[in-house]
């Protein structure tokens, strides 16, 4: 809350088979409050609320806050530009997402979260979607005519629910 333009972000401690991660969600993209005006609507807001699964790094003990940073930045830019993001959307960051880290990542790809789908409220849907972090690779496979959906089917073969690690190496 405050000067962001999102009311908040909840962070839980997740684990999927074996691995241990850090699971962002956010609040503030859709209508949190009653609002007589909007109720019925297709889409509640934006119509989405955006999620992120994160491996914390060994010196990060109190969780990887620069992806709450990074959310705020994507939201500054919704509210600013009164856009959306949808499934398979993806978003290049023009360098890397974790700053003074060795990372490949310099991308987002959005598919939906596949924990929390899309939900219908009294102000219209809302679809949570999840971020994952992409190489410049990645986006330069993207940019050549792959689907992000077929970059994510990819690395879902072995990382079904796309926890990020920036560390993670190419996937060729």
């Amino acid at each position: 809350g405050g000067k962001d333009p999102i009311d908040g972000i909840s962070l839980y401690d997740a684990e999927y088979k074996g691995v241990s991660y850090i699971h962002f969600v956010t609040y503030g993209f859709s209508s949190l409050y009653y609002d007589e005006d909007s109720v019925g609507a297709d889409f509640s807001r934006f119509g989405f609320e955006l999620t992120c699964r994160v491996v914390p790094l060994p010196e990060e003990t109190d969780g990887p806050l620069w992806v709450a940073s990074m959310i705020q930045n994507i939201a500054r830019y919704v509210f600013k530009a009164n856009t959306w993001f949808e499934p398979n959307h993806n978003l290049d960051a023009k360098g890397p997402l974790r700053a003074n880290t060795d990372t490949k990542l310099e991308g987002l790809a959005f598919p939906e979260d596949p924990e929390f789908g899309t939900i219908d409220t009294v102000h219209g849907r809302v679809q949570f979607l999840q971020m994952f972090g992409l190489t410049r690779k990645e986006l330069e496979r993207i940019a050549a005519g792959a689907t992000t959906a077929e970059i994510l089917d990819v690395h879902r073969e072995h990382n079904p629910m796309l926890v990020v690690d920036v560390l993670r190496d190419e996937l060729e």
